[in-house]
């Protein structure tokens, strides 16, 4: 759960030239970039709200990944996302400390760069 001034990042990876288990696979190996950052509170995965019949838990969405950071922080993660990413089609969906949401989607790193300023003016607005 989001602390009242932590942002949440949920990075999904949606490049319709790949399937299912290759976007997975850039969500776990982003995955293991942001866990080596000072900046993220918290890693979590996105939790599939229509489990597959018989599951037992644990279930969830393939290619997406939400990071926790603190409001100070934020821009280094975006900086480093645009720097990681930049050229990827992705969503991103930045949810504010006070709840609000912002989603969006680039594949070029114009597109990200773009993205990325409408996050930081999404976040200054109140």
């Amino acid at each position: 759960m989001t602390a009242p001034s932590n942002v949440e990042l949920t990075v999904a990876f949606n490049d319709p030239k790949l399937d299912s288990a290759e976007r997975e696979v850039q969500a776990l190996n982003l995955w293991g970039e942001l866990q080596d950052l000072d900046e993220v509170e918290s890693l979590g995965r996105v939790p599939d709200p229509n489990p597959p019949a018989g599951s037992k838990g644990g279930s969830f969405l393939l290619g997406l990944l939400t990071a926790e950071v603190s409001l100070p922080n934020v821009r280094n993660l975006l900086g480093f996302l645009a720097q990681r990413l930049g050229n990827q089609p992705i969503k991103l969906k930045v949810k504010a400390p006070d709840g609000r949401e912002l989603q969006l989607e680039a594949s070029s790193q114009e597109e990200f760069n773009f993205a990325y300023q409408k996050a930081q003016d999404f976040l200054k607005a109140k």
